[in-house]
């Protein structure tokens, strides 16, 4: 049984890739961010910020199943409720997605995976106050929908594994947790 198993498992890696299709777009979009703190230091407060990169789509017909990776610049603001700070990362975003289409009109999808984020401006904020890390791990989930097989509008929620930025005096650390709204042109 195991023999038969890995049979089927290693036909379907080299059959169903040379079906898939590829497709290159160019994904941007807002996010809203929101820090938590492990603290009442300072409260609360989503603050808006974009996106926007390339993205490479994986598809492989009739299973439903892909895979989309996207190289993005992020921007995005976070607030002490006194002082407002620009963060900007490098995304590396990579989701496994099922996809379920109602035509060649339009199309469903549900989307997981990690995502990781490598910081582009100044390690310390809050007037050195805090200190980022210089990278990130999130782990995605998110939905969204595809007319017309080139245009993709979508949602997406990054869900922080680890702290965002350790506070330099005490042992208060915060985590963005961000929405990200997007639309994406698949050429």
């Amino acid at each position: 049984m195991k023999k038969i198993i890995v049979a089927i498992v290693a036909a379907l890696t080299f059959a169903l890739p040379s079906s898939a299709q590829i497709n290159w777009g160019l994904k941007a979009g807002m996010n809203v961010t929101n820090v938590s703190v492990s603290s009442e230091t300072f409260s609360k407060n989503n603050r808006c910020g974009y996106f926007v990169g390339p993205q490479m789509d994986i598809t492989i017909p009739l299973v439903g199943l892909g895979f989309d990776a996207a190289l993005l610049y992020e921007n995005k603001s976070i607030s002490n409720g006194e002082t407002d700070e620009t963060l900007n990362y490098v995304d590396l975003p990579i989701n496994v997605k099922y996809t379920i289409g109602f035509s060649s009109l339009a199309s469903v999808y549900l989307a997981t995976g990690p995502q990781f984020s490598w910081n582009l401006g100044d390690n310390t904020i809050f007037e050195n106050s805090y200190s980022l890390k210089s990278s990130q791990f999130y782990w995605n989930v998110g939905a969204g929908v595809t007319v017309l097989s080139k245009i993709r509008v979508g949602y997406t929620y990054n869900i922080p594994c680890g702290d965002t930025a350790e506070a330099s005096i005490s042992n208060v650390n915060f985590k963005n947790r961000t929405h990200q709204f997007h639309l994406t042109y698949l050429f």
